[in-house]
């Protein structure tokens, strides 16, 4: 059966948002997030303090993504008033790795005794630090926090060994809001 859907998201006191053609533009005391939403039976509209999604015979497709535009306007909200952070360890038990980050780019030395150093570079909108075993990704938009996290963990993958005994790497301890066991 097909209803008309109708959701408002309240906006903070602290928190400004617009909508420019398919783009929200949402701006906090901690940064801006940018995002497109494209959806042909899916409208947003930015009402006054409230950002109000709205479907009209919306199917059982429309309901779920009419679903997650609120998911991830809710995401945006709360990055734009504290940073999401990922909480990474980094594990070296056969060779002593040298990790750290110079302007963009992310450095691992010596992983697995490579002469080669690992490298990725960093969004822009990403801040990554860190200090001794521990790395902390954290940023306005929780899709490029993740995204950061897991190439800084694919970058660390290993190959062509047992992975049962040489457990080196840098790995994903805390999620933005959950812990992983």
């Amino acid at each position: 059966m097909k209803d008309d859907l109708h959701k408002e998201i309240e906006l903070p006191s602290t928190v400004q948002a617009r909508f420019v053609g398919k783009i929200l533009h949402v701006k906090g005391p901690k940064g801006e997030v940018v995002r497109a939403f494209i959806h042909p039976k899916v409208t947003l509209t930015v009402e006054g303090n409230k950002i109000v999604v709205i479907s009209l015979k919306a199917t059982k497709r429309e309901k779920s993504n009419l679903s997650t535009f609120v998911a991830h306007i809710k995401n945006i909200i709360k990055g734009v008033q504290e940073h999401h952070v990922y909480k990474m360890k980094i594990c070296s038990g056969h060779f002593p790795m040298t990790v750290s980050v110079s302007g963009q780019e992310f450095i691992v030395k010596n992983f697995l005794g490579e002469s080669v150093a690992r490298k990725v570079t960093l969004p822009a909108g990403v801040q990554v630090k860190v200090s001794g075993t521990e790395i902390l990704i954290e940023s306005a938009d929780k899709e490029l926090a993740g995204m950061t996290a897991s190439k800084i963990e694919l970058l660390c993958k290993i190959r062509n060994r047992d992975v049962r005994i040489f457990q080196d790497g840098c790995y994903m301890v805390h999620k933005a809001g959950k812990e992983i066991a």
